[in-house]
């Protein structure tokens, strides 16, 4: 099976790959999908840190929002985005469709991050 990583598609002559062209919806407004290129992803695996969980130990005492989690997620969230992004401009893709998150727990303390899509080009509708 081919790396799609080492594509040789050609580079899409329309609008540029950027956090406008990537959306939740199986659509982009005003523009045309002229190709599938098919799902493209990132992934990361984290883990909480032993002064990380002891900070976030103490912030559930006070309850509220436990900033130090929510600063690894959102972390980990955007890594998972950005290489999403850069495997579908690998293929050649001009836009990001049907983008969604997922987690799963792996073992105790050990959370995969996973961001996927579907590499598609578009052209604006005229």
């Amino acid at each position: 099976m081919a790396d799609p990583y080492n594509s040789a598609a050609r580079p899409p002559t329309g609008p540029r790959l950027d956090d406008s062209m990537v959306t939740t919806a199986f659509e982009l407004p005003g523009f045309r999908i002229t190709r599938n290129l098919g799902v493209v992803r990132g992934i990361t695996v984290r883990s909480r840190s032993i002064v990380g969980n002891f900070l976030g130990g103490i912030q559930t005492l006070f309850g509220g929002n436990i900033t130090i989690y929510t600063e690894l997620c959102e972390q980990a969230r955007e890594e998972t985005y950005r290489d999403m992004a850069k495997h579908a401009r690998m293929l050649g893709a001009n836009a990001i469709i049907g983008m969604r998150y997922d987690a799963t727990d792996i073992m105790t303390g050990l959370t995969e991050v996973l961001c996927y899509g579907t590499a598609v080009v578009v052209e604006p509708l005229r």
